[in-house]
């Protein structure tokens, strides 16, 4: 990865955090997209000191707000002469009260789907003029306890915070793969993962009886936050996955994803909708 920019959103903590030490280990220069800057500079120092590399980059990126996505992606294109990988990994989950953004959009779906789409439309310019370039959605099997309401997109206050998590994962597939056939042919690849249960902050916020389909889903078993981030990192560096597009993948191979998630109108519909609710402008980048 000598050479490489990457960005990683959420890359202060879990799998996030695992995979920005890997991939500097492997020489890339690591762009940090955080929320919270106290702790990704710790974190940075931590990296710099077990890697010895220094080209590690702390920015700025709340993705449950538009201006902050807005104000990072034209930095990003202002600063930026190239970026070879976009790992989308930052998610939140709440647990029974929902939150609204900023914008007026439920805030685990605006930080977990809107933002990520809208950030990928902000950078696809520089995504295309860097290829061969990756983008890496981790998403979760989790999707298969939810399904996505087109009438409800943004749903506020309509279902438990908790559930929403499942859905916005599901939203992530949709994206993921409507977004891989739109780049067909650009030489810009994407691909999209189950981590595995990881024991990461995500599910502290998750209450019983909440947690009950997670944990039949997981049966119980929980990841290591490295071993959590083998399939990110596969995907983003792997010369096997150079010319795959479009795949969902689970311990770093291809996996099979149910006959909703397959539904190609429907993704085509919620991307339309969701150019909508991220508030794209003519003005900004197509895809």
């Amino acid at each position: 990865m000598e050479g490489k920019t990457v960005i990683i959103t959420g890359a202060n903590s879990g799998i996030g955090k695992e995979t920005a030490k890997d991939l500097a280990g492997r020489g890339a220069r690591i762009i940090m997209a955080c929320r919270n800057l106290e702790t990704a500079n710790a974190v940075k120092d931590e990296i710099v000191k077990e890697t010895n590399n220094n080209k590690i980059v702390v920015k700025k990126l709340d993705l449950g707000s538009q201006k902050s996505v807005r104000e990072f992606a034209a930095d990003i294109v202002k600063t930026e002469s190239k970026i070879d990988v976009l790992i989308h990994n930052a998610g939140m989950a709440l647990a029974f009260r929902g939150q609204t953004s900023e914008d007026g959009v439920e805030l685990t779906m605006a930080t977990n789907h809107y933002g990520p789409f809208l950030l990928t439309h902000l950078l696809i310019d520089l995504l295309k003029r860097s290829a061969p370039a990756r983008i890496v959605i981790v998403a979760s099997e989790l999707y298969r306890l939810s399904s996505v309401n087109l009438n409800k997109l943004n749903p506020v206050g309509s279902f438990p915070a908790a559930y929403l998590y499942y859905v916005s994962k599901f939203a992530n597939i949709y994206f993921a793969r409507e977004l891989a056939k739109r780049l067909e042919g650009t030489r810009v690849t994407v691909n999209f993962l189950h981590p595995g249960m990881i024991d990461s902050g995500i599910w502290r916020n998750v209450p019983f009886p909440l947690n009950l389909p997670m944990m039949a889903i997981t049966k119980g078993f929980f990841k290591t936050t490295k071993a959590g981030a083998q399939t990110t990192i596969y995907l983003a560096t792997s010369d096997e996955v150079a010319n795959v597009n479009g795949k969902y993948f689970m311990d770093c191979k291809e996996a099979t994803l149910n006959a909703a998630a397959l539904d190609e109108e429907k993704g085509r519909k919620i991307w339309e909708e969701s150019l909508k609710i991220a508030k794209i402008t003519p003005q900004d980048p197509k895809i």
